[in-house]
């Protein structure tokens, strides 16, 4: 797809900076125990979001969009919609699990998180943030989680997948929005099967599903189980053995500018061509090994908050300009969203569509109000 625009940027950073920081991980033994409570939000009624910073978005003409590469099988595997890389037919035609994940310390290492080829990070209450992961490879798994609520915007990301949408309960705001997407809800009628406790967390933040769970509670419900026959992927990917360097600036360090708890960052490794994740001052690690990412998004988007709590009321469909980062290099792109359900589309300053390296990536969800506090570091 290709259009044009251009918005108003804020001056990036480049300086030099080194981080040394200590390799950790966390293992443990867990027991399941049966699900008996369930995470409960203030009944109130939305309001309309309050003012965010505006960033200008000038946009003219539109061309038809580009016809999406073409899914071959090559013996037995085809190209992934999350990765664009080539993985066992029945995983790469199957609707992902898109599930919500609690990023509290008392709730880490998230298990499943290494499997995810996407992952959404987005601020919930507070000074917390939540992850949904979107997973394709996740038959053999047999923790995944911690699980937590939906909000409301989770939603809309797990509907760009043409994905199932696994959560813990939800907010009073989301709760009207579910019946849009395929969920299974731990706290409600079949979906409520899909769930146990361990006894090595605390409630809330020891709630889990597994893949053969997650497998009965999609047959019970039925929902249906491969792609829909007009889904044509979410994001354009390289073609082939090519690797796309944006033409730009170095990007060794990238710090997202959240004011949340965590205060996330990446580092690029040259050696590996990714980024390592980290948080809490330390390593990002999952349960299977630290969290490395091919591709970095930073999406800016209008957001308030519903009237007198402290829930975030994001617009998904208003777009902002954004920071796409890969290859220890970054750009300066924009999005917009086909229709209140459709798919997010990113594009470059002269209205390209970007093409992703394939790989994982990590999508940060921002408030507008926060462009400019990224920090972008070269070697």
């Amino acid at each position: 797809m290709k259009r044009s625009g251009s918005f108003l940027l804020a001056a990036g950073l480049t300086v030099c900076l080194t981080v040394v920081t200590a390799l950790s991980g966390c293992s443990k033994k867990y027991e399941e125990v049966a699900v008996t409570s369930a995470e409960t939000v203030p009944e109130t009624e939305p309001a309309e979001t309050t003012e965010a910073a505006q960033i200008v978005l000038e946009t003219v003409e539109e061309t038809e969009p580009e016809e999406p590469i073409e899914r071959i099988e090559v013996d037995g595997k085809i190209r992934s919609y999350l990765t664009g890389e080539m993985v066992d037919v029945a995983k790469a035609n199957r609707r992902p699990l898109a599930i919500m994940m609690s990023n509290d310390k008392a709730a880490l290492p998230q298990y499943g998180i290494n499997r995810a080829g996407v992952v959404y990070e987005a601020p919930v209450e507070g000074d917390m943030v939540r992850y949904m992961a979107l997973i394709e490879d996740y038959d053999d798994l047999e923790r995944i989680g911690s699980v937590r609520s939906c909000r409301t915007y989770y939603i809309y990301f797990a509907r760009e997948f043409d994905a199932i949408y696994a959560h813990f309960g939800q907010s009073t705001f989301a709760e009207p929005y579910l019946k849009y997407v395929d969920n299974i809800n731990g706290i409600k009628g079949t979906g409520s099967a899909a769930f146990y406790r361990t006894k090595d967390r605390k409630s809330p933040h020891n709630a889990y599903t597994s893949g053969a769970r997650i497998k009965e509670a999609i047959e019970k419900l039925g929902y249906r189980t491969e792609y829909a026959d007009d889904y044509e992927g979410h994001f354009q990917f390289v073609h082939g053995s090519e690797e796309y360097t944006p033409d730009s600036a170095d990007a060794y360090m990238v710090i997202p500018g959240y004011q949340t708890t965590n205060k996330p960052w990446f580092e690029y490794q040259a050696s590996e061509g990714v980024y390592h994740r980290f948080q809490y001052g330390d390593h990002h690690m999952g349960d299977e090994d630290l969290i490395k990412v091919k591709n970095i998004i930073l999406q800016y988007v209008e957001w308030g908050h519903y009237a007198t709590t402290p829930y975030l009321n994001i617009n998904l469909n208003t777009g902002k300009p954004g920071y796409y980062f890969t290859n220890g290099k970054y750009q300066k792109i924009t999005w917009e969203k086909d229709g209140e359900f459709g798919v997010t589309h990113y594009y470059d300053l002269d209205g390209n569509e970007i093409k992703l390296n394939k790989g994982k990536t990590w999508i940060c969800i921002i408030g507008a109000d926060r462009y400019g506090k990224a920090e972008i570091y070269g070697q």
